[in-house]
């Protein structure tokens, strides 16, 4: 054997002996807004520095929002593998997970809950009832108010008088707009909401405190009403088999990217709500604020309402109340 063979012999053990590398693997994602919503920027925030952080490990490719799947569907196709990843209010999915209304009807943050265990208890309820990761509550911190294009009423005690009002509704709100509101609600995704604005469908909405602007609802609504009520329930979720098919490594990263864009997206969200109200205030929109008894009902009626329907909600389910009221302990601060 000459020396130009055995070092070629030698080489090739040598590559034998070497450990292949990790190949990079990738999630596909689907958002349920357009891109062009301040949440759904939040969401592809966390996917760059997933991709920064994860490069030759993990990355997520996003294929686009409901033009691509459907808002409503979204969260079965993550659940049935057809994307891995959704980022999705959890109320699109109430009827699977009702203990998403945690989060809907909670005073805390994303950072508390996460710091408190309520996270941990989110994800293996997910895991458990609907066979996805919940990966992390982005954008918390964020509540809702009601938007009107004309100015609300009050009865003789202070109260909010809109039973004569055609109210945008949806999942999330519907139980207090009608049962303490007294409101007719009209159910329709937030893409229609401009249009229905605009011919006179709808009169009011619901709507977090940020994103008017966004979707130019801001040209119709004149008015905000306090108190501000309900959280924001945006989160992440992953098809368990995508998750548990991924390296160690990859996981680590995307729990760790998750559990920093939680802080810094709450952060940044809560800026962004300061300067969002002063460029409305700038555009006249103009405040009525519930006072007294009147205020304290109206946070006391939006809080019951969705503990309620939680409640009715995981009754009908063959696991029961197990955790019901661990999760008001961990997502609800009673002394705020």
């Amino acid at each position: 054997m000459t020396k130009f063979t055995r070092a070629g012999l030698f080489a090739g053990i040598a590559l034998m002996a070497m450990p292949a590398a990790a190949q990079e693997q990738t999630l596909s994602a689907v958002h349920a807004f357009p891109a062009s919503l301040v949440y759904t920027k939040s969401f592809l925030e966390f996917v760059d520095k997933v991709n920064a952080a994860g490069e030759g490990v993990i990355q997520i490719e996003v294929r686009g929002g409901p033009e691509a799947i459907g808002m409503f569907q979204q969260p079965d196709a993550v659940r049935n593998g057809v994307v891995d990843m959704v980022y999705t209010p959890g109320s699109f999915y109430g009827g699977t997970v009702p203990e998403k209304d945690a989060l809907v009807a909670s005073n805390i943050t994303g950072p508390e809950a996460r710091a408190n265990g309520g996270i941990d208890l989110i994800d293996q309820i997910h895991q458990e009832k609907m066979g996805v990761k919940y990966l992390g509550w982005f954008d918390s911190g964020v509540t809702f108010n009601i938007w009107s294009v004309n100015e609300p009423a009050l009865d003789a005690d202070g109260n909010l008088d809109i039973s004569d009002w055609k109210l945008r509704g949806n999942a999330i709100y519907n139980a207090f707009f009608t049962e303490y509101l007294g409101a007719s609600v009209i159910d329709m995704p937030s893409t229609d909401v401009y249009s229905a604005l605009e011919r006179g469908v709808v009169n009011a909405t619901g709507w977090t405190q940020i994103g008017l602007i966004d979707f130019k609802w801001d040209e119709f609504l004149n008015w905000r009403i306090e108190p501000d009520f309900f959280s924001t329930d945006l989160g992440v979720i992953v098809n368990l088999d995508s998750w548990n098919g991924l390296s160690d490594e990859a996981r680590a990263i995307l729990t760790e990217v998750a559990i920093a864009h939680e802080r810094e997206s709450f952060e940044k969200l809560s800026t962004m709500r300061d300067e969002e109200f002063a460029k409305l205030a700038e555009g006249g929109m103009q405040v009525v604020a519930l006072e007294g008894e009147a205020r304290a009902n109206f946070l006391a009626a939006a809080s019951e309402s969705t503990w309620k329907r939680m409640r009715e909600q995981m009754e009908a389910h063959p696991s029961g109340l197990g955790n019901y009221d661990k999760l008001i302990e961990l997502f609800y601060d009673s002394s705020k």
